[in-house]
């Protein structure tokens, strides 16, 4: 535990400046820390499982709703769009009401989420069911992790057990495609939502053995959340529909203005705030400034990856979900393991050498699969999955326990929140800009290739009408057109990959020479 061992029976001291030991009335037994680490762990895995799930489901859903590709991309950035821009006020509203009671809501209306997918016959209504179970993903992030907080107090323990926090959503990250691929094998593709919807109800029944926390007092920042809200929805609208429309039209101009005005606003608005739902000022740390970037483009590089893989070996390659799953199970498989080992070993190493060599391996293995092509075997490629999911474990743990450790206990849900917004706001921006990039890509490359083998260009408009509307016309296609495809959406995924390369040098720059070794040696003056 993270307390200091007691006393024999008998020989209580009370706790003060003679002991040295504030021992808390509230201090959790062996068993109950035990029971709410296992909830945690599994509302972290229900909320990282909906993403890769479904990715994983985007194939069958475009092939049953002749979703366009630049609509295939809202489906999983929905989720991550309401998750990143609620995640901070939700830690805010556990504070209020109750860390467990607010982990719990969510968990409740992920399950209600998942049921609106399940029903839905139209891709508006598959993008309304991920909205709401966003909205119960951002209640269980920050809270799960301000719970974990208040029962390990001991910032050594705490990091222990916010790795083991992370390898659980590695956890869900690697068994969603597994779980879509088979049921996408035996059902339609709305029953792959409803794994998310078992796992909310396990996490619920576990979670009522969790004892109920608060943060110190506050209110919620309503002009602060609807600023971050508008935000970054129009963010992720430029960044989505400007692959489509061009990055200069004038709607996707105006989103870019938008999002510039919303986000300084809000700026504005935190650093005046009386209560903000995030402290400006914990920025003025170069350091800390630096973990919420590391953050953002871990989950970046790891989410924008995964769609782009799963696209590949779906779309280019044919192969079925299933398939696809244990192909990424090398990817996914190593982030679990080394994400575990890495947080047993950072109190040694310290944040900086994990998070600057994950970086740079990360953007090697990324820059490797560049290599990829339509007919390029898994055997050739594997180990670079493999390196990629190491790469991205070695982050992850000191990723965020740089963050929680930073600032002292009662911070924790602020810390929490912050963490857990800018890890997201790196999710949605590497699913949607990864995914318009890629199918802007195709669009464009699209006539060249189909001239290079030597399609009629009389077939040409009926070929890139399919594309665009996501009608699966080349399903069925003669063995030429199926090749021009997979020659332009090869060359999507290539630029998607270049992109995450660049983006972990850049974060490498950054650990090197802006995070602090120990943070938790500042907790001090965060406090």
């Amino acid at each position: 535990m993270a307390s200091a061992p007691s006393p024999a029976p008998g020989r209580l001291k009370p706790a003060g400046r003679h002991t040295g030991v504030r021992l808390s009335p509230n201090q959790p037994s062996r068993a109950a820390a035990g029971i709410t680490l296992i909830a945690m762990c599994l509302g972290a895995m229900t909320t990282f499982l909906l993403i890769t799930a479904s990715v994983s489901a985007l194939s069958a859903i475009q092939d049953d709703l002749h979703v366009s590709p630049t609509g295939l991309v809202w489906i999983p950035s929905a989720y991550t769009l309401l998750v990143a821009s609620l995640v901070m006020s939700a830690g805010t509203v556990g504070n209020l009401y109750g860390r467990k009671r607010a982990f719990v809501t969510g968990a409740a209306v992920m399950i209600t989420g998942s049921l609106i997918v399940y029903a839905a016959g139209s891709t508006g209504g598959v993008i309304a069911g991920q909205l709401v179970s966003g909205l119960g993903g951002a209640l269980i992030l920050p809270n799960s992790l301000a719970i974990l907080g208040a029962a390990f107090p001991d910032p050594h323990r705490r990091t222990e057990v916010v790795t083991i926090w992370a390898a659980s959503s590695g956890i869900g990250l690697a068994v969603g495609p597994l779980i879509a691929g088979t049921l996408l094998d035996h059902f339609h593709w709305n029953t792959v939502f409803l794994s998310t919807a078992v796992l909310a109800v396990v996490t619920m029944a576990a979670a009522a053995f969790v004892a109920e926390s608060r943060g110190p007092g506050g209110k919620l920042d309503i002009p602060g959340q609807v600023l971050a809200v508008l935000g970054i929805a129009a963010l992720v609208y430029a960044l989505i529909e400007g692959g489509h429309d061009g990055y200069t039209s004038p709607r996707i101009l105006a989103a870019w203005i938008i999002a510039a005005a919303a986000l300084t606003g809000f700026v504005l608005v935190e650093r005046a705030g009386r209560t903000p739902m995030l402290d400006i000022t914990l920025f003025r740390s170069a350091s800390f400034s630096a973990v919420m970037f590391v953050a953002a483009v871990s989950l970046f590089g790891f989410t924008g990856l995964a769609i782009l893989s799963v696209l590949f070996y779906e779309r280019v390659q044919h192969l079925s979900a299933l398939d696809v799953g244990w192909r990424l199970l090398a990817f996914f498989g190593c982030y679990v393991i080394v994400s575990y080992a890495t947080g047993r070993v950072i109190r040694r190493t310290g944040f900086k050498l994990p998070l600057t060599l994950g970086f740079l391996v990360g953007a090697a293995a990324t820059a490797g699969l560049t290599t990829l092509g339509p007919t390029t075997p898994y055997a050739r490629v594997w180990w670079l999955y493999a390196l990629f999911g190491a790469a991205s474990g070695m982050v992850a743990a000191p990723s965020t326990a740089a963050a929680l450790v930073s600032v002292s206990h009662e911070r924790a849900g602020m810390a929490s929140g912050a963490v857990n917004a800018f890890r997201q706001i790196g999710s949605v921006t590497g699913t949607s800009l990864l995914g318009a990039l890629l199918a802007g890509r195709l669009r464009s490359r699209l006539p060249d290739s189909l001239g290079a083998h030597h399609v009629p260009r009389a077939a040409w408009p009926a070929v890139e009408h399919a594309v665009s509307t996501g009608s699966g016309g080349n399903r069925a296609a003669p063995p030429n057109v199926t090749a021009a495809i997979g020659d332009a959406f090869t060359s999507g995924v290539h630029a998607g990959m270049t992109v995450i390369a660049a983006v972990f040098l850049c974060a490498a720059l950054a650990s090197a020479l802006l995070i602090h070794n120990r943070p938790h040696h500042t907790t001090a003056t965060t406090s």
